[in-house]
């Protein structure tokens, strides 16, 4: 697996690693933005991040913005059904709708900014260049893999 040879090149450093959820481990393109509980869940992806999760040198977190409030309960819904391991205090999920209808990509970035690095090594895995092209411009810092690295 190429993210997890990738991690252990940090095997000495603490990692907070961040996915994106839609395109990343839930097929978006399957249902409407609202329907969650039809989107199909991406498991070759999500088995990866399974053991990843359990790297001790790796702290996994979801990082995923939705257009409306009531899309926070439906993706905790969905990461309860089919991937539990994240844990539910390491879930992001960023309302657009409580924030004034602003674009994912600037309020991934700016929530970046502020966020908390305990010296560790921050990585984000994220399918919308928009918003790595935005994270990227905000939070140098940040190591930004393309979803393909789950892909073998």
């Amino acid at each position: 697996m190429y993210l997890k040879n990738y991690l252990r090149q940090y095997k000495n450093k603490k990692i907070k690693l961040l996915v994106d959820m839609d395109g990343v481990i839930a097929d978006y393109e399957f249902g409407s933005a609202r329907d969650y509980d039809k989107k199909r869940p991406l498991m070759a992806s999500i088995r990866k991040l399974e053991k990843i999760s359990e790297m001790p040198n790796v702290e996994l977190y979801i990082f995923s913005a939705t257009r409306k409030d009531e899309g926070i309960e439906q993706k905790h819904w969905w990461l309860d059904t089919y991937a539990p391991f994240f844990k539910k205090e390491n879930r992001i999920i960023i309302s657009r709708e409580s924030n004034n209808m602003e674009e994912s990509a600037s309020l991934k970035a700016n929530y970046l900014k502020d966020f908390k690095r305990d010296d560790s090594i921050i990585m984000v895995i994220e399918d919308d260049p928009k918003n790595m092209k935005e994270i990227n411009k905000l939070n140098e810092d940040v190591i930004l893999l393309k979803d393909t690295i789950l892909v073998d």
